[in-house]
C-alpha cells in the first residue's frame, strides 16, 4: 500500500490477556488517516470496574477525560468496526492484536514494515530512537509521528 496516497487506520490496543476469550480489552486507540493527514481518532477504554487486574487500571489512568468509556470489550470492538469502515489497518502485529481483531475482516498489515523496524519486544523503543521521538503514553501517536517522518 502506498501510504502517502491511501486511506488507512493505525491501531493500538491494550488487553489483559493474549486471548479475547480469557481477557478484556482495556484500551483501543486508533487514528484514521488519508496519507499523513489525520481525519479522525478513536479512543475507547473499558470502564474501570470491568477491568479485572488492578495494574491495568493504574497503567491506563492518564488523560481519563480524553476517552470514551464502555461496558464491554465487545461493545468497544463493535464501535471500532463501525468507525473503521473498510479502511485497511496498520497494526502492531502480535498475537494479542490479531486475536482481539480476528472478527474484523479488514486488511491488516504490520506498521513496522513501513518503518523498516523489526517487530520485536524492543520495536517501540527502536522507533523512538530512530525517529527521535519523545516517549508518550499514546503509542498510536508515536506511530503516526514516525510515519509522518518516514513518508512525509
Amino acid at each position: 500500500m502506498d501510504l502517502a496516497k491511501s486511506k488507512y487506520v493505525i491501531v493500538e490496543l491494550i488487553p489483559t490477556s493474549i486471548s479475547k476469550d480469557k481477557g478484556e480489552l482495556v484500551q483501543l486507540s486508533a487514528l484514521k488517516l488519508n496519507g499523513i493527514q489525520l481525519l479522525d481518532r478513536f479512543d475507547y477504554r473499558l470502564n474501570e470496574e470491568k477491568i479485572p487486574i488492578h495494574d491495568f487500571i493504574e497503567m491506563c489512568s492518564y488523560d481519563k477525560e480524553s476517552f470514551t468509556y464502555s461496558e464491554s470489550t465487545d461493545k468497544i470492538l463493535d464501535k471500532f468496526q463501525e468507525w473503521i469502515g473498510d479502511f485497511p489497518l496498520l497494526i502492531i502485529d502480535n498475537i494479542y492484536t490479531r486475536n482481539y481483531l480476528q472478527d474484523i475482516t479488514n486488511q491488516k498489515e504490520s506498521i513496522f514494515e513501513y518503518l523498516d523496524i523489526e517487530n520485536d519486544d524492543h520495536a517501540i523503543d527502536t522507533m523512538i530512537s530512530k525517529y527521535h521521538l519523545e516517549p508518550s503514553n499514546y503509542i498510536v501517536d508515536l506511530l503516526y509521528e514516525a510515519l509522518i517522518q518516514e513518508i512525509g
